[in-house]
């Protein structure tokens, strides 16, 4: 084999690596860019107050594997969003959580693509004061309202005390029925005579859930103690 020919093959060899390093066929990262990225997940299931929350973000196409962060706003207190597209944690705050996610692709360079959410955190079972207790002659009586903000049925008892200075505390209201879901501020009367002192109101409601052992609790208590007034 003579020089020139020699020179010639080897300049042949070079320049067709040449080409094929520079062709999209071997520089795929650089060059390719899967099928068109999108975001499947509509809307974000609720979120219950001190519950554990969990929610996988969908989407498909662009280059593999894709990852998830946190663009603007943010998630409740107590929540996390994580690369691989999950919202974990308890939220530890009620209310509407606005924010965005954006997710990326591993292309060379990568694809993103942006979407809002929208986050509601409620607590499970709700109680407050229909009626504030007030001492009418010998008698404390109110009303206090429950709701049940989930999609499950609960098995609610509801006990009202009176205390008195020396400790002795009298049942002045009790309640156990099953309250449906999605029932808002339902009425639980309460009321009883009693002797005359000071006495400080605890009302306590426990929910529970037999089909997935759960269990919700409420506390109210007036700021200062009822005084049933002795007669002169």
């Amino acid at each position: 084999m003579n020089s020139v020919f020699r020179i010639t093959l080897l300049f042949a060899l070079a320049l067709s690596i040449v080409i094929a390093t520079s062709s999209p066929a071997f520089s795929q990262q650089g060059a390719a860019s899967g099928p068109p990225l999108a975001i499947h997940t509509e809307s974000l299931p609720r979120g219950y107050l001190h519950q554990p929350y969990h929610a996988q973000l969908e989407a498909s196409g662009g280059i593999l594997p894709l990852t998830w962060d946190l663009t603007d706003g943010k998630p409740p207190r107590g929540t996390t969003l994580n690369p691989d597209g999950t919202l974990t944690g308890a939220p530890d705050e009620t209310g509407e959580f606005k924010f965005t996610v954006t997710v990326h692709d591993s292309g060379r360079p990568a694809v993103q693509l942006k979407k809002p959410f929208v986050l509601v955190v409620v607590a499970p079972l709700l109680a407050k004061w229909g009626k504030f207790p007030t001492v009418n002659g010998h008698r404390i009586e109110g009303t206090i309202l429950v709701s049940n903000q989930t999609e499950q049925d609960f098995d609610l008892t509801a006990i009202v005390l009176a205390v008195a200075d020396n400790g002795r505390a009298t049942a002045i209201g009790y309640q156990h029925f099953p309250l449906k879901k999605g029932t808002d501020e339902f009425e639980i009367p309460f009321g009883d005579d009693l002797p005359y002192g000071p006495y400080q109101i605890h009302a306590d409601v426990v929910a529970e859930v037999p089909t997935t052992y759960s269990i919700y609790r409420a506390h109210l208590t007036p700021n200062e103690p009822l005084t049933i007034q002795q007669e002169p």
